[in-house]
C-alpha cells in the first residue's frame, strides 16, 4: 500500500507541475483571525527570510516552509473578493497549489463548534433562480429550470458554469477539490494529536460537501434546508468561488474549515467572535499538518 501511495503521489506531481518547476503553494485565510492563524503556524516572518510583494493593495508574503516554496496571502471576506484575490495571485505569481484555511458555520447537526471539515466537494447555496408564487400552492418555473434540487421557498438552486482555459465549459452542482491532496488528507487526520476547543477533543472530517453564499449564515431553518439539500457540513463565504476559480485555473486546491459556529443552530446569539480565532488556529494547525505531508 505504502508503494502504491508514494507512485500515485509521483503521478500525481507529474500531472500538476510543469517540467523543471518546483512548487509555490499558495496558502490562503480570508480575514485577520485566519491569517494570524496562518502566519503563526507557517513562521511568515521578515527575519527568517519571507519577503513582501504589494499587487492592487494585497499584500502577498513570500518563503519557505519544511523545504517548500510559499506564498500567504488573504482572499478577503465574500465569495467576489475570494474569486477577485486567488485570480489575482495565479495572474502575477507562478502558484501550483492553493490551500485554505479558515472558519465556517456548522450545518451538520453531528459537528460541534470545533470540528474541523475537509471537504471533497463544494457548491453555491445561493446560485440560484428566485420565482414568483403561481397561485396554486407552488412557483412558476421558467422552462430553462429543470427539476432539481429541493427549493428553500422561492429560491431554487441552479448550480454554475465553469468555463477552462481551452474553452470547455461544464455545469457544476459540486465543485471538487484535488483528489491527490484530499487523500493526503485523509491520511493524516488519523494520525493527528488530540486537539482541544473548550476542553473537548475535536474532530477532522475529511470528504462531504461544504456550501458558500453571500451571506453570513445565522438561521436556523435555512441551515436545516442547505443540510437537508447538500448534506452539507458547513457554511462560508469564500470556498466554493476558490474551488471555482482554482478548477478554471487547472490548479489543486484543498480547503480546511473549522467550525466556529453553528450558523444559526445554536441558542441565543451566534458565537463567531468568541471563537474565530480559536478555531482558526485550530485549522491552520491541521492544514500546517497536511502540507508537510505533501
Amino acid at each position: 500500500m505504502r508503494h502504491r501511495f508514494f507512485l500515485f503521489t509521483l503521478l500525481w506531481l507529474a500531472a500538476v507541475l510543469p517540467a523543471g518547476a518546483e512548487p509555490l503553494y499558495a496558502i490562503c485565510g480570508a480575514y485577520p483571525p485566519e491569517i494570524a492563524a496562518l502566519v503563526k503556524e507557517f513562521g511568515v516572518d521578515p527575519a527568517a527570510g519571507w519577503t513582501s510583494t504589494t499587487v492592487n493593495g494585497i499584500e502577498f508574503s513570500r518563503g519557505r516552509y519544511a523545504g517548500k516554496d510559499v506564498i500567504v496571502f488573504r482572499t478577503g471576506v465574500s465569495v467576489v473578493n475570494a474569486a477577485f484575490r486567488l485570480q489575482l495571485a495565479l495572474d502575477h505569481f507562478p502558484i501550483t497549489h492553493v490551500l485554505f484555511a479558515g472558519v465556517a458555520g456548522g450545518t451538520d447537526p453531528a459537528l460541534e463548534v470545533g470540528d474541523v471539515v475537509i471537504p471533497e466537494n463544494w457548491a453555491y447555496h445561493s446560485e440560484a433562480a428566485y420565482l414568483n408564487e403561481d397561485g396554486h400552492g407552488s412557483y412558476a418555473r421558467p422552462d430553462y429550470l429543470p427539476a432539481g434540487k429541493e427549493n428553500f421557498g422561492m429560491i431554487f438552486p441552479t448550480g454554475v458554469e465553469i468555463t477552462r482555459a481551452d474553452g470547455q465549459s461544464r455545469r457544476f452542482d459540486l465543485i471538487p477539490v484535488d483528489a491527490g491532496m484530499l487523500a493526503v488528507a485523509k491520511t493524516v487526520a488519523p494520525s493527528l494529536p488530540p486537539l482541544k476547543k473548550s476542553g473537548r477533543t475535536v474532530r477532522v472530517a475529511v470528504g462531504g460537501t461544504g456550501v458558500t453564499g453571500p451571506v453570513f449564515l445565522d438561521n436556523a431553518k435555512y441551515r436545516e434546508w442547505v443540510f437537508r439539500t447538500w448534506r452539507a457540513q458547513c457554511t462560508d463565504m469564500e470556498s466554493a468561488a476558490l474551488a471555482h476559480v482554482a478548477y478554471a485555473n487547472a490548479k489543486p486546491i484543498l480547503i480546511v474549515r473549522g467550525l466556529s459556529d453553528l450558523a444559526g443552530g445554536q441558542h441565543g446569539k451566534n458565537p463567531i467572535d468568541q471563537n474565530e480565532l480559536s478555531v482558526s488556529e485550530i485549522a491552520a494547525h491541521v492544514l500546517r499538518a497536511v502540507f508537510e505531508k505533501l
